[in-house]
């Protein structure tokens, strides 16, 4: 994925979030999932297992899956619709910055949760 496609509807913050701050993009403007193995847990789900790279860190993570059906697009084309979502903590990919607000509460979670929304085109 191009990082710097990162779209928080907030301009300042995507700047940020491409800083040497968080994801450094000049430096790392990409982040890689490779999966290595696909379980069937239910009818149309499933759980992947893969290596997340962000930035220069590579760790594994679990992505629960749904199968959310397939259909014909109004052209012909076989489309499939995919969900996935899982947690992970952003410290372990060494995207550490953090600041506190002036009533005393920090600014960005540890926790970060991934919600996937992926339609393919099959050929």
């Amino acid at each position: 994925m191009d990082v710097e496609s990162i779209d928080t509807k907030n301009s300042k913050r995507d700047r940020h979030l491409n800083s040497d701050d968080f994801f450094d993009t000049r430096k790392y403007p990409v982040m890689t999932f490779k999966s290595t193995a696909v379980k069937q847990v239910k009818d149309n789900q499933y759980v992947v297992e893969g290596e997340m790279t962000i930035k220069d860190v590579t760790r594994e993570i679990v992505f629960d899956v749904a199968d959310e059906g397939r259909g014909q697009d109004p052209w012909g084309n076989q489309r499939w619709g995919i969900s996935a979502e899982t947690k992970l903590n952003r410290k372990d990919f060494g995207l550490t910055w953090n600041a506190v607000t002036e009533a005393g509460s920090i600014v960005v979670s540890d926790k970060v949760k991934l919600d996937l929304n992926i339609q393919l085109i099959l050929k």
